[in-house]
């Protein structure tokens, strides 16, 4: 039955904790009061991206673009809007420090630059639909590969395109399923096809989004791969903190196989082939090829050397294609719309050389100290600096750029001399970074670049499968060194020993973590030495993070003895009666910040422990 106007629902986590869900009930219950029923239908829609407004409602045909909603806010959209034609103007998305609301979607700058195509079909479909999905063209690309091409041709289409593995590796993925593909036949045995939807990076939720708005794309994405290769089953290893993903996942895979798209005889082809989930108990180092691997088969997670690919000898022995979430979601654009329209897009030219380039778009978790917060996909080789100020809105508060870190906890951090680097494989890798998964954190100038270092080099410490000694006492012993540092008791043959340890992690570790896990230490020396030297030499954290190494002190000419920053204070740290001047007794206090929190006036100051009056 046609209706004349969609109401779109985030249903993507971030929006169903806001209660999502409980606005769609809402609006589909004042629908019915109304009458409306016949002509309108509310659809629960994945991701939509622009995670800070959330949550998100779009009213289509128009394209109105509701943010912020609220259950009681559902009743006045039913009332206004949909009955009324008027939309409510308070739910319109207005940018900061402008007072004009700016009614619809296409017009928000957040959206402007951005290139869907892993996220198409985001917001515009129904995820728990099949319906929805074929109606936009969806398995197209399956018949396509499954009926007029040879798996040759798959494969040459899929090499011409220079799609790179977006899990982090970027190996190219035609090479990567070719080579798995004569590894099969060579040695007469069936491949596995799987899907890495294992995602561990702090901050990160690509994968997870794009299976919540659309886990078709990559059914879709792996039958075509089996085909290729010749496998006829297929496993995705998704995190078990994942629950809406993976019942979304579990539904779009009974509803292919309700739909004979997998299974036997797919399409009257002999081809045979299913996939299976298997939930990920949530280690860090899982996301690694052959620990993954490992943990398919029931294994303690632990990688392996890599002198054994495990496109040759991966699950159970058999030859083992995996890429992750985003790689295989752009397989049927691909098939569907060619390898020129593919190559159009990104950076470098693949032509000759599979690695000579960054074709297609890539999908990044916008994080951190910006604006707009949220879920991005951008053309391959745009500049960091759209990201950040176009597409993020810049910096939140009036505060100045300081880095970003893409790639996750084995990043590195890029300052500001790097904003105009174009974002691709080979460019990112060169300045001490890496493209990662997608997950891209923005930080301002009250960040403390030692700190971050020291966060994220005590998250791998802790992720870490200490099977191998270069990482398992390479991380232990940088943590020891950057404790030292932001604690104050730094020696100056710290950085010199951080150095040392970072370049024998990166060629001595056993996988990927460890080789990797040095660039948030090795990247922060390399840009913002000062910050290190400052600690070790003078004592100070001139971003006034590291609490040993800062004291809080009241600014007498502000306090005007209101006692909020006494009720606020949960050592009794702060003396001084109503109407006089306070006090804090540095003996009591812990340093947590409540006391700044809490004060109107401003008049708490974070000072350098060696300032400190």
């Amino acid at each position: 039955m046609p209706y004349r106007t969609n109401v779109l629902v985030c249903a993507g986590t971030g929006c169903v904790s806001g209660n999502s869900f409980g606005v769609a009930q809402t609006l589909e219950n004042e629908i019915r009061k109304l009458g409306l029923d016949q002509e309108v239908q509310v659809i629960r829609t994945g991701c939509q991206g622009f995670c800070a407004e959330g949550p998100i409602v779009i009213v289509q045909p128009d394209g109105i673009f509701y943010c912020g909603v609220q259950q009681k806010d559902a009743v006045y959209i039913a009332q206004e809007h949909l009955l009324k034609g008027r939309p409510v103007r308070k739910l319109l998305y207005s940018p900061p420090a402008e007072k004009k609301p700016i009614p619809a979607l296409k017009d928000i700058p957040f959206f402007a630059k951005q290139r869907l195509v892993v996220l198409r079909n985001r917001g515009a479909i129904d995820p728990e639909r099949i319906d929805d999905y074929i109606a936009v063209d969806g398995y197209a690309a399956l018949v396509k590969a499954l009926t007029e091409m040879t798996p040759e041709q798959i494969l040459g289409e899929i090499k011409k395109s220079g799609l790179r593995g977006r899990g982090g590796g970027g190996f190219p993925t035609g090479i990567k399923w070719e080579t798995c593909r004569k590894a099969a036949v060579s040695r007469a045995v069936d491949p596995v096809v799987v899907c890495n939807a294992d995602e561990g990076d702090p901050g990160a939720f690509m994968d997870r989004s794009i299976i919540e708005s659309d886990p078709h794309s990559v059914v879709e994405g792996m039958i075509i791969g089996a085909r290729a290769i010749g496998a006829k089953e297929g496993f995705v290893y998704i995190r078990h903190e994942y629950p809406i993903a993976r019942e979304r996942l579990k539904k779009a895979l009974d509803q292919a196989r309700e739909y004979g798209l997998l299974g036997e005889n797919i399409f009257g082809t002999m081809m045979n082939f299913d996939i299976e989930i298997v939930q990920g108990a949530g280690a860090f180092v899982c996301g690694e090829s052959t620990a993954l691997m490992a943990s398919l088969e029931g294994k303690v997670g632990e990688p392996r050397a890599k002198y054994i690919h495990t496109v040759e000898y991966g699950y159970k022995n058999r030859p083992t294609n995996l890429n992750n979430v985003e790689t295989w979601a752009n397989v049927p654009l691909i098939i569907n719309r060619g390898a020129e329209w593919f190559t159009s897009m990104g950076s470098g030219d693949v032509s000759e050389n599979p690695w000579g380039g960054s074709s297609g778009t890539k999908v990044f978790s916008l994080v951190g100290k910006v604006k707009n917060t949220g879920l991005i996909e951008v053309p391959m080789g745009i500049p960091l600096r759209e990201i950040v100020f176009d597409i993020g809105g810049g910096i939140p508060e009036g505060r100045s750029f300081k880095a970003v870190q893409t790639g996750g906890p084995s990043g590195g951090c890029l300052p500001e001399s790097a904003l105009d680097m174009p974002v691709d494989f080979d460019s990112l890798t060169e300045a001490g970074s890496m493209m990662g998964s997608g997950g891209m954190i923005v930080m301002d100038d009250q960040t403390c670049m030692v700190d971050v270092a020291r966060y994220f080099i005590a998250f791998l410490t802790e992720e870490s499968c200490g099977k191998c000694v270069p990482c398992r006492e390479g991380l232990r012993s940088s943590l020891d060194a950057l404790n030292r540092i932001t604690q104050g008791t730094g020696k100056p043959d710290d950085i010199g020993l951080l150095r040392e340890i970072g370049e024998v992690m990166q060629d001595c570790c056993l996988c990927a973590l460890g080789t990797s896990a040095a660039n948030p230490v090795l990247s922060t020396i390399q840009y913002f030495k000062d910050e290190y030297e400052a600690h070790i030499n003078k004592g100070v954290c001139p971003a006034g993070v590291c609490t040993a190494l800062i004291e809080y002190q009241i600014d007498p000419e502000k306090c005007d003895g209101c006692h909020a920053c006494v009720h606020g204070c949960s050592t009794n740290a702060i003396i001084g009666n109503v109407k006089q001047v306070h006090f804090i007794d540095k003996e009591k206090c812990i340093k947590c910040g409540a006391c700044v929190e809490a004060c109107k006036r401003n008049g708490i100051l974070k000072v350098p422990r060696s300032h400190a009056a």
